[in-house]
């Protein structure tokens, strides 16, 4: 169960990683990027980029009008039978649910996957009031018996082997488990089954809310969702303003993009719509429904022109899928409830790029993300504009603008301007470097520069780097240039990291 961070260490989360994950985590992500690859060849690239656009441009309008279409889906929602409510923050989105819960003496709940009561908090605040709550998605109910949160948005146990899933019901059920997918989830399956016949209340997140009917779409893989929400009395859905489409024909669009980016699916196992509670005694479904509506910072990410398209996002995980960092590190080194390229440029607009600094640096900016995004989501674009803002202080919590590394920008534009001074800085990294090279190759450095080459080796700067600048070769004076910007830049950043880290520190009281 995630809990609002006040300080995000990217890297030291990097270091307590378990060895297996990695390699959990990208079988996975691979399986995943084979289908979805495979069910795109079928409807063609041209036709495939041209839904993409539509659903740019789809989720681009709602957000820029969110205001007009909130309302309209408030009007709706009520017409429908159902109850709205506002809240602004993560702790007033749990105080309204759990005075739900007391209102209705709720014991207890069951759960459908949610990222949105992730972000919030909220099985936690529902325990603490002694409300039984239980995941009831088989990758939550898993890491909520680990007693940790979700590594993937998808996915949320992508990193744990079966073994390791067979080991933890073992230890924490009682039961003696093969290391077999559909025997554990046969397992889980009865588990739960009683669970949803004595549920008080259900509670699910939302992947669309149209305004144009009030109506609740959850797309899921797992029963579980409609158990969560036609079997209990009472329905609570937390969603972001943010899920808000304008109407059912711009949901046909975001239906057709979400299951195949997300699973490699044409169309998820289960898709429901959901317009209220049920009218009559022969319907199915809850006698009460009630949607709260969640700030939580994301009226603060729409004032600024380029970040606000973070809000597009429909949770398909493919950002993840084909991130490097992601499939090197996990989930939960990124300290919250979002992770990946999304988590990246998402957590630090909303708990302010104070706590969450190192996330806009934890990616290659290789624009792999931006590449396979659904809705065409600038995450680079974003990502620059999120470490600037980390250097010059945020508009919300001003971050820390140390001196140091205002010097190493200074330092890298300098030498990069002036040529003796150029040419100099080539002469002294060629004979630096000479310790550590191994072949055309600088495979181990020392601290800072290691940052670096932990992650790969950075190429030598070769001896006849200046015979080569002599005869001004197109060839000889690109890979030479290329490689004193790397080594200048390299050096300059690192030491200028280092000075900002150390204020940080400070500042922390460290």
């Amino acid at each position: 169960m995630s809990a609002i961070p006040t300080h995000i260490d990217f890297r030291r989360n990097v270091q307590s990683v378990e060895p297996q994950v990695p390699a959990s985590v990208r079988k996975a992500t691979t399986r995943f990027l084979d289908t979805r690859a495979a069910v795109v060849d079928v409807i063609g690239q041209e036709s495939w980029q041209a839904l993409r656009q539509a659903g740019h441009d789809v989720r681009l309008h709602t957000i820029n009008h969110l205001d007009y279409y909130l309302a309209r889906l408030e009007e709706e929602v009520t017409r429908a039978g159902g109850h709205v409510h506002w809240a602004r923050d993560a702790q007033e989105a749990n105080r309204i649910v759990l005075e739900i819960a007391q209102e209705h003496r709720v014991k207890r709940v069951v759960k459908a996957k949610s990222m949105v009561t992730e972000e919030i908090g909220l099985n936690r605040t529902l325990v603490d009031a002694g409300v039984q709550t239980l995941e009831t998605d088989l990758g939550e109910y898993i890491v909520q018996l680990a007693g940790t949160g979700p590594s993937h948005i998808m996915v949320p146990a992508i990193h744990l082997t079966k073994e390791g899933i067979a080991d933890l019901f073992r230890e924490k059920l009682g039961l003696d488990a093969l290391p077999e997918a559909a025997r554990l989830a046969a397992l889980a399956r009865a588990q739960l089954r009683q669970e949803f016949l004595a549920a008080d209340m259900g509670i699910t997140g939302a992947n669309f809310l149209v305004a144009e009917t009030g109506t609740l779409v959850l797309v899921t893989n797992e029963g579980n969702g409609r158990m969560c929400t036609t079997l209990p009395p009472l329905h609570v859905a937390v969603a972001g303003i943010d899920k808000v489409v304008p109407d059912l024909e711009s949901l046909n669009v975001l239906l057709k993009l979400l299951p195949r980016s997300a699973t490699g699916q044409k169309m998820s196992a289960y898709t429901a719509f959901i317009t209220g509670p049920r009218r009559t005694e022969e319907e199915n479904g809850p006698k009460e429904f009630h949607l709260v509506l969640l700030d939580n910072g994301r009226t603060i990410i729409l004032q600024d022109e380029i970040t606000r398209e973070t809000l597009l996002c429909i949770r398909c995980g493919a950002c993840l899928n084909v991130c490097p960092v992601y499939n090197h590190v996990g989930g939960h080194a990124y300290g919250f409830a979002y992770s990946g390229p999304i988590g990246a440029i998402l957590l630090p607009q909303l708990v302010g790029t104070k706590v969450a600094a190192d996330l806009p640096f934890a990616s290659s900016l290789c624009g792999a993300c931006a590449d396979i995004c659904p809705v065409k989501i600038p995450i680079v674009e974003i990502l620059l504009r999120l470490r600037r803002r980390v250097v010059e202080g945020d508009t919300v919590e001003p971050a820390v603008s140390p001196a140091t590394l205002r010097l190493g920008v200074q330092m890298v534009a300098r030498a990069m301007s002036i040529p003796w001074l150029y040419d100099l800085a080539g002469q002294l990294l060629r004979i630096a470097q000479a310790p550590f090279r191994r072949g055309a190759w600088l495979p181990s450095l020392p601290p800072p520069l290691n940052r670096w080459t932990m992650a790969r080796p950075l190429p030598a700067l070769r001896a006849d780097w200046r015979a080569a600048w002599r005869r001004r070769t197109p060839e000889g004076r690109t890979r030479q240039r290329r490689i004193r910007i790397a080594l200048v830049a390299a050096l300059a950043s690192a030491a200028a990291y280092v000075g900002w880290r150390l204020i940080q520190r400070q500042d922390r009281g460290e």
